[in-house]
């Protein structure tokens, strides 16, 4: 099967989730700081201390920067939590590829079949298949009636289905020898 599948997709593919434009934030807010500070530093040495004028300069200085902490508290905390779900979606997508190559192996399919069932699992069409693997669609449809056959179901759902069903039944996570957990 290819593994840049979503590559040969017209469909237009996300852009990537960056930081960029929240510490393009914290930076402005940073240098917004820095010049309360510089302004009630000097305050301090042009008027002294005058609680009326420098209180709430003070506030919004100590405002800023705890806005500042808070936020790179939080760009780090969801840093972590996207690096988490990346690596639990390679988990799963490892999973998922590996026991359709089982199933593939059991059901006895023919390379090409196999090829068309993982397009076929992966939400293509016939038309797009065919495309993909530079056939003609009745090609693929022989190849569809041949894997629902050793597959032993009435269509693409019921195909999905047994994979999907599959791997929410298993354990994405195996445990290593030791105790320690893997994938």
């Amino acid at each position: 099967m290819t593994d840049d599948f979503e590559t040969t997709r017209d469909r237009p593919r996300p852009a990537p989730r960056s930081p960029r434009r929240i510490l393009g934030l914290i930076l402005f807010q940073v240098l917004c700081a820095g010049f309360f500070l510089v302004d009630v530093i000097a305050d301090l040495g042009e008027l002294g201390f005058h609680p009326w004028h420098m209180l709430p300069e003070l506030a919004a200085t100590a405002g800023l920067f705890l806005g500042i902490a808070f936020e790179v508290g939080a760009l780090m905390a969801l840093l972590r939590r996207q690096a988490h779900m990346e690596r639990s979606l390679g988990v799963a997508a490892g999973a998922l590829a590996e026991l359709m190559e089982d199933y593939f192996r059991q059901w006895g399919l023919t390379p090409s079949e196999a090829d068309v069932a993982g397009f076929t699992i992966k939400g293509c069409t016939i038309a797009e298949i065919a495309k993909l693997r530079g056939s003609a669609e009745g090609t693929v449809k022989t190849h569809l009636n041949a894997i629902y056959r050793k597959a032993g179901v009435q269509g693409r759902g019921q195909l999905v289905s047994i994979l999907i069903e599959d791997l929410l039944n298993a354990p994405l996570v195996t445990a290593r020898p030791g105790g320690a957990a893997g994938s």
